[in-house]
């Protein structure tokens, strides 16, 4: 497949600010005294933007303060990482984090943040599932007969995808390349409006929890489930590993929260048991399962090993791939 080295864009093209920042340090003995700031790198209606606001009204009743969810999109989630690790260190300013910004947008342009070392991990929402679907008017039924066609229509495959450095993008790139045919890359704004490009016919396919809704209420056809089990909401739609496809992939798409690092240990292990404690209601775990996740309590450190893993697994793709 050919493909060619992806830039994230010129806004990372200028000048970083240094990592170290004024104020870090120890946090107020009353944490938190004030509103805590949730930073979301994608557009309002992602599955990141609906993970982060779900879990800000569970954690109201837990910190005392109101969560805020801010949207800052862009980079493949870079812009918003980046402001994150250069906030004050006292776990006020939160990264909803995923796997674009954290396991394969700093593989492939500089990003003016270490995603090993700029940020303190404090607790994962869960594991997401994701669906391969394709606009109604294609003629395929399922993925082989996707596989079939594009190689038949060799180049015309088109997929969409919440930006350049996405999760998205290098699952359909890994689908592309185990499944022997070529597919271009059409990065959008967000997962909504990719998801709004598929249905309308302007791109084919999209690899994206986003789908879920659009193939309930008939818009999109789901063609197979990313994750290791099949999806209870699609109980009918097969997985990748069915097909033999998927198997060496890297770790399957994660959502959740970091501090900067240097965020006081007794701040991410209040945060922590907070995030935990509303990952237990059963209210908050079935509005997670309707976003496609399989929720999952750990531990920072537990969270620390799964990102350093799926860091480096997501880097080896992408060089084989030659996206970086």
């Amino acid at each position: 497949m050919t493909t060619r080295r992806l830039l994230l864009g010129a806004g990372l093209a200028a000048p970083f600010l240094p990592l170290a920042r004024a104020g870090a340090g120890t946090g107020p003995a009353g944490f938190p005294d004030r509103p805590v700031r949730t930073i979301v790198p994608f557009t309002p209606g992602a599955t990141n933007d609906n993970v982060a606001r779900t879990m800000a009204r569970a954690l109201l009743p837990r910190l005392g303060q109101p969560v805020v969810v801010e949207n800052k999109p862009g980079a493949g989630g870079a812009i918003a990482a980046r402001f994150v690790a250069e906030a004050r260190a006292d776990g006020h300013v939160l990264l909803n984090a995923s796997a674009a910004n954290l396991t394969i947008a700093p593989h492939l342009a500089p990003v003016g943040y270490d995603p090993l070392r700029s940020f303190a991990p404090v607790a994962l929402a869960g594991e997401a599932f994701a669906l391969v679907a394709v606009n109604n008017d294609l003629p395929v039924r399922s993925l082989p007969e996707l596989i079939a066609w594009a190689r038949q229509h060799r180049g015309a495959l088109n997929y969409a995808s919440p930006g350049i450095g996405s999760i998205a993008q290098l699952r359909a790139a890994l689908l592309a390349d185990e499944g022997g045919f070529e597919a271009v890359h059409v990065p959008f704004p967000g997962s909504a409006p990719a998801a709004t490009s598929v249905i309308a016919g302007d791109c084919h396919l999209l690899i994206d929890p986003v789908a879920a809704p659009h193939v309930e209420a008939g818009r999109l056809r789901a063609l197979a489930v990313v994750g290791a089990t099949r999806w209870d909401a699609f109980p009918e739609v097969p997985t990748l590993g069915e097909f033999g496809l998927g198997q060496e992939w890297p770790g399957s798409g994660w959502f959740g929260l970091v501090a900067p690092a240097g965020t006081p240990a007794p701040v991410i292990a209040r945060l922590n048991q907070a995030y935990n404690e509303s990952l237990a209601e059963p209210e908050v775990d079935a509005a997670l399962k309707r976003l496609g996740l399989r929720p999952e309590p750990l531990s920072p450190e537990q969270l620390a090993r799964r990102l350093a893993a799926d860091h480096a697994a997501a880097g080896e793709a992408l060089r084989r791939l030659r996206i970086a």
